[in-house]
């Protein structure tokens, strides 16, 4: 059975974008990318929302020749070679491949998904996760934290949330990134 991982970049104060839409301040340098890359190598489906998607399309078209630097590379063999499933009211067609359009969110299908499979999906894109998370579909978060604060802009989790969780798994690098990986904790029924 898969495990549904939400994997996030964030600022200290805990968003995703900033109050202009921004995110670039998050991108990780060649340590943390790298990092990244292995965690990625057991996802067999990314489940994406439009927005992350559009951003993620960029995978799709980087040359894969000596003119990008190999950590780059390396990633964009995993992200190719990945099943993609996109949450949209909106596309029509999707320009890559190994992708197909849901028009909207439906637990039971993720269910199914992570019954049906050995490979681990991910899930992403902060409004995405957060309908994953209130469900109860998220078996493992994984959140690497900027060393930046922001002021506002686009949360990482949805406010009206309540989750206890188990730390299992931190690093840090030379840049100031923390990474911290929990797990939710589980009552009796499952839940």
């Amino acid at each position: 059975m898969g495990r549904l991982i939400y994997g996030v970049i964030t600022s200290l104060d805990g968003y995703v974008e900033d109050t202009r839409g921004q995110f670039e301040w998050g991108a990780p340098d060649e340590e943390v990318f790298r990092f990244i890359t292995d965690l990625e190598r057991p996802i067999g489906t990314y489940l994406l929302g439009r927005r992350m998607y559009e951003t993620m399309l960029y995978w799709e078209t980087l040359p894969q020749d000596g003119s990008v630097p190999a950590f780059l590379r390396d990633f964009t063999g995993v992200w190719r070679a990945a099943e993609k499933v996109v949450y949209s009211r909106t596309l029509k067609t999707v320009p890559t491949a190994k992708t197909r359009i849901e028009r909207s969110f439906d637990p039971e299908t993720v269910r199914q998904y992570k019954s049906t499979t050995d490979l681990d999906l991910s899930v992403a894109g902060a409004d995405l996760a957060g309908q994953a998370i209130g469900q109860g579909l998220v078996d493992e978060i994984r959140q690497f934290v900027v060393p930046v604060i922001v002021g506002g802009g686009k949360p990482w989790l949805p406010r009206d949330l309540f989750l206890e969780l188990e730390l299992v798994d931190s690093s840090h690098f030379a840049s100031g990134v923390v990474f911290l990986r929990y797990r939710p904790k589980r009552d009796g029924t499952g839940a």
